[in-house]
């Protein structure tokens, strides 16, 4: 991995690129991150720099988190992610990484939690079909069947089934960033992204672009 940066979901929007076509961007506020970590090879056993985002509000600070930024003697961050990049030893505690670390066309793969649905059905949560929709019938949306009945004589194992349907960490791979606005650290990507409007997100180099 090379380069990282957390951010924030803003929300999506449509611009207009040099050829006159409109381009369905999503806009994440991305960074300024601050490095409040660095781990070593000596010490560690692996090279990787712990950056946080958002300041945290004084009513909650614990005493654990005090003393882990006490250390490095940086402001508490709301979110922290560890990165393995390239350039571990270039950056010191209380450095801080910017969105114009990625510049545009840029290949990014996206990491976010997905929306929430709640409870939800086999058709929804797995799209599997239903049954016949006549009135003679009496079986419409139902999970299907439960297994033999003798042999096994259980339900297997991954069986789709309804439960809980969302809140997954989802990654989106080689979307690619449209514009770079350093001033007011957005970054303008292609395409959508997983989660809500202010959710948290991490972009990243694409590894498999």
């Amino acid at each position: 991995m090379e380069k990282a940066i957390i951010g924030k979901k803003i929300g999506m929007t449509q611009i207009f690129a040099s050829d006159g076509k409109v381009v369905p961007v999503t806009v994440v506020e991305a960074g300024p991150c601050t490095v409040v970590q660095k781990k070593s090879l000596d010490n560690d056993g692996y090279e990787s720099v712990q950056i946080g985002f958002t300041n945290l509000k004084e009513k909650h600070i614990t005493k654990p988190i005090k003393g882990h930024f006490d250390k490095t003697g940086t402001a508490p961050k709301r979110f922290l992610r560890e990165f393995r990049l390239n350039d571990c030893a270039a950056l010191n505690v209380g450095d801080e990484i910017k969105c114009d670390v990625f510049a545009e066309a840029d290949k990014v793969d996206v990491i976010g939690i997905s929306k929430g649905k709640g409870f939800a059905g086999t058709v929804k949560r797995f799209r599997t079909h239903r049954g016949p929709m006549a009135h003679g019938s009496g079986y419409h949306r139902g999970p299907g069947s439960m297994g033999a009945c003798s042999t096994p004589s259980r339900v297997l194992k991954g069986k789709k089934l309804p439960g809980h349907m969302g809140v997954d960490r989802v990654t989106v791979l080689n979307l690619e960033v449209v514009k770079v606005d350093a001033e007011r650290n957005l970054l303008l990507i292609k395409g959508a992204i997983p989660g809500p409007k202010g959710g948290i997100v991490t972009v990243r180099n694409a590894i498999k672009a």
